[in-house]
């Protein structure tokens, strides 16, 4: 039985130890991983101060100690939450100069920004990293997402887009998009800017995870690559049914050359054996667009009555050529490359096939990392992100 799947105590849900709360927002925590009597959030874990994780994620809980995590406990003990003053804050600010700590949970609410990515570093409301972007928005300006108003300038709940600083949007409401969207499809809502938005994103705190968009999940749109399979005349005339097809001859069954949503086998609406190309009447233009006399006499006539071809006809039928295929936007997302970037403060994503032990982010200085910078995400993460577990999971 794995960490997630192992039952808790009946009649009562464990709480974690580092953050004291059973019910934390999943979204922002994570899930809870019990093992030995020992109960904690996995970005608890990441996030917590002097809380090393170990090269091998298989010992303790996701490679973190039993006996590191109860230390980690008793070294909070005495220390208060900045936000809701509640003792066990195992979460420092990495600014040098404060010694303020808080709840992963209170971290929003106290407008604390944690970063959702190796090194894993959190800070409190004086030291949070903010915009560098000279924008306002305009009076009346609405979110992107929600359609609701936004604030009348940048601020902990209000963003703006980097790269065209005209999109503008809530916390909350972008976090909700990057937890749909995953790494790979997340952009910016109104000038599909990646890797700038990216960065800005990971850097502001919003948590995106390392996986592929939710709606592709369990091939929720599998349906729409699917052939049509059955003949549409008005009068099948196939001794099998409508769904019966054959590769070639009179039972072959053509598909609309433009729409693909409509077929008919050659017998049913009269089309020879030299006539490659279809159209259904909703595409060509039923009592809309002129036709010859040859075309009405062929296989439009033929698809309304369902008679047999004719072997008098002098002249081979026009069809439309038109033979567009069907784009479906969504179906393959994909995102343009993280290059490296160099903002005012910037941060590694893990790079696929590397595991190194995860150090302390407790009271690390903001410009020791100044040089650090966001390699390309792929789909498979390093291990050493709580996110990548998503993709391991079958």
């Amino acid at each position: 039985m794995s960490d997630r799947e192992e039952e808790a105590p009946r009649g009562r849900e464990p709480a974690c130890l580092l953050c004291q709360q059973s019910e934390a927002d999943p979204d922002i925590c994570g899930h809870k991983i019990q093992r030995n009597g020992i109960c904690a959030h996995v970005f608890c874990l990441y996030f917590a101060s002097l809380l090393d994780q170990q090269e091998n994620e298989r010992v303790g809980l996701q490679g973190f100690l039993p006996r590191d995590i109860l230390h980690a406990v008793n070294r909070a003990a005495q220390t208060s939450c900045c936000i809701c003053g509640k003792s066990g804050a195992t979460i420092s600010c990495c600014d040098t100069e404060c010694d303020l700590s808080f709840h992963l949970p209170c971290a929003k609410q106290g407008r604390c920004v944690t970063q959702f990515i190796t090194p894993y570093r959190a800070f409190c409301p004086t030291h949070s990293p903010e915009q560098a972007v000279e924008a306002t928005p305009e009076p009346g300006t609405q979110c992107l997402i929600c359609m609701e108003p936004v604030e009348h300038r940048m601020t902990f709940n209000t963003l703006v887009c980097p790269a065209c600083k005209t999109a503008w949007f809530h916390r909350d409401c972008i976090q909700g998009q990057a937890l749909c969207s995953g790494i790979l499809s997340f952009q910016c809502p109104l000038c599909r800017n990646t890797q700038e938005f990216l960065v800005e994103m990971f850097l502001l705190g919003i948590r995106i995870p390392f996986r592929d968009p939710s709606w592709e999940e369990n091939d929720a749109f599998a349906e729409l690559g699917d052939r049509h399979r059955r003949c549409d005349a008005s009068e099948c005339l196939c001794p099998g049914g409508r769904q019966e097809a054959e590769e070639e001859g009179s039972w072959e069954l053509l598909l609309c050359s433009s729409c693909a949503a409509e077929g008919t086998h050659r017998h049913c609406s009269g089309l020879r054996d030299s006539i490659t190309s279809w159209e259904c009447d909703g595409c060509a233009g039923l009592g809309t667009a002129p036709r010859d006399e040859s075309e009405l006499a062929g296989p439009c006539m033929a698809r309304q009555s369902g008679l047999e071809p004719s072997d008098s006809s002098g002249e081979p039928e026009t069809t439309s050529t038109n033979s567009g295929s069907l784009v479906l936007p969504g179906l393959s997302p994909s995102s343009a490359p993280l290059e490296t970037i160099s903002p005012s403060t910037s941060v590694p994503v893990p790079s696929p096939g590397t595991s190194a032990p995860r150090t302390s982010n407790h009271h690390t200085n903001p410009q020791a990392t100044s040089e650090q910078s966001l390699q390309t995400p792929s789909q498979e993460t390093s291990s050493s992100s709580p996110d990548s577990q998503i993709l391991k999971s079958p």
